[in-house]
């Protein structure tokens, strides 16, 4: 160490003045190429400006709903014996979900039968009409023998004036011919009567037999609805009644529900204003495609239109209820989901619009960098109106053709210049 100190030492003065000015060069050189560095224009993504067509959509709160719904209840007074299905599984209208006990049916329809059979027997019985039959027997012998008294009257009365006879056989004869004339009458009488009633009988019977056939038809479709089957197709809920327990047609409570999922409904409101403005249009509702975000910010893959526009605005709200139809094939959406429905509520052409990022709020200034043809960045104040996606429509501000900066914004200072390239716009859906 002491030698190379005193070889430090011995070395000439001009060799020290060297190393110091070299180093002082390089110090200077390295601050150069810093300045040189920082003057350099910063990288900015820039984008032309030009009109175009932009559909306008809002989102609105939404739910869905089975328009559909089905209470399933029981037509009939019973227990309950057997229940069928899965709850929460797909069921086919027409499939058997409940049996009641069916005895008490079966008798009642026997019972009903049986009367029917009676009812039956008797109706052929007066359609024969054996008592008028008798009757009108009865009338054609008593005729029979008016007759013959006539005759005997007719063979005696010459033979009592030529004094060939006695007088008191004629009158017995007369009187003979009086009590045929009577009888006969009286037959007469007796053969409308039991007619009258043969046919009042008949008229009667027949009406039991109808009767007999209501209450037959009334006790098997009573058994008919001892086994409860599905009254649509749709998904279903869990059973409300037991297995034993009592169910009526005037029970409060339904057996169970059943709610169709193909295709959803989705519920939701507009305001009076956007109604009118569609009004203006000469529409009830928005004529195009609905989309469905659900709540986990998916979009539901199918579209969906309104369908229904009810016909009174609620004064509580303010707003008028809207029904759309989705399809929902695989039965992925239930009923009571909340979401959002994206609903094109107008359209502009050729609109000026610039991504969203682009804008710069101050306060209630909203300002854009334009990058002129010298390449040099100037702040412009704009007014924006609707936004379409990450997209907002410059309502003032902006001219067709004209350069605005998107992406690099905090590296730029009004009127300095930059260094543009062109501005990718990502494609829709990404």
């Amino acid at each position: 160490m002491p030698g190379k100190t005193q070889q430090v030492r011995s070395l000439p003065y001009p060799a020290v003045a060297l190393c110091l000015a070299a180093v002082l060069l390089q110090g200077c050189t390295a601050s150069g190429e810093r300045r040189a560095t920082a003057a350099a224009p910063p990288l900015v993504t820039v984008m032309e400006v030009q009109p175009r067509y932009v559909p306008i959509f809002a989102d609105f709160a939404a739910q869905t709903y089975a328009r559909n719904m089905v209470d399933v209840r029981s037509r009939v007074e019973g227990y309950v014996d057997r229940w069928l299905f899965q709850p929460g599984a797909e069921v086919a209208a027409g499939q058997v979900l409940y049996v009641l006990d069916l005895r008490p049916f079966e008798a009642s329809a026997e019972q009903a039968r049986g009367n029917l059979r009676q009812s039956e027997a008797d109706l052929d019985f007066a359609r024969k009409q054996v008592s008028l039959l008798q009757a009108q027997a009865s009338l054609a012998s008593a005729e029979a023998s008016l007759v013959k008294a006539q005759q005997d009257y007719e063979r005696l009365k010459p033979l009592v004036e030529a004094d060939a006879a006695s007088q008191q056989d004629l009158d017995a004869a007369v009187a003979a011919l009086r009590a045929a004339e009577e009888t006969v009458k009286a037959n007469k009488a007796n053969v409308e009567q039991t007619a009258l009633s043969t046919r009042t009988q008949i008229a009667s019977t027949e009406g039991k037999v109808e009767s007999n056939h209501g209450a037959l038809n009334t006790a098997q479709l009573n058994l008919e609805y001892g086994t409860i089957r599905a009254p649509i197709s749709g998904r279903i809920g869990d059973s409300l009644v037991p297995v034993g327990g009592l169910v009526s047609p005037t029970a409060a409570q339904p057996l169970t529900t059943i709610v169709p999922l193909d295709p959803i409904w989705v519920r939701f409101q507009v305001t009076e204003s956007q109604y009118l403005a569609w009004a203006r249009r000469g529409q009830k509702s928005p004529a195009g495609q609905l989309t469905l975000i659900l709540a986990d910010g998916s979009e539901f893959p199918a579209r969906g239109r309104v369908t229904d526009t009810l016909n009174q605005v609620d004064p509580k709200t303010g707003t008028l209820e809207l029904q759309a139809s989705f399809p929902n094939p695989r039965h992925t959406l239930l009923p009571g989901q909340f979401g959002r429905l994206r609903v094109q509520v107008d359209e502009r052409k050729d609109a000026i619009v610039i991504p969203q990022k682009a804008v710069q709020q101050l306060q209630s200034m909203q300002t854009v960098y334009t990058v002129g043809p010298d390449n040099k960045a100037l702040v412009r104040a704009i007014v924006t109106g609707s936004r379409s996606g990450e997209m907002w429509i410059v309502e003032q501000g902006l001219k067709a053709g004209e350069r605005i900066i998107v992406e690099g914004q905090l590296k730029v200072r009004p009127g300095a210049a930059v260094q543009p390239e062109p501005y990718q716009e990502p494609k829709s859906g990404s």
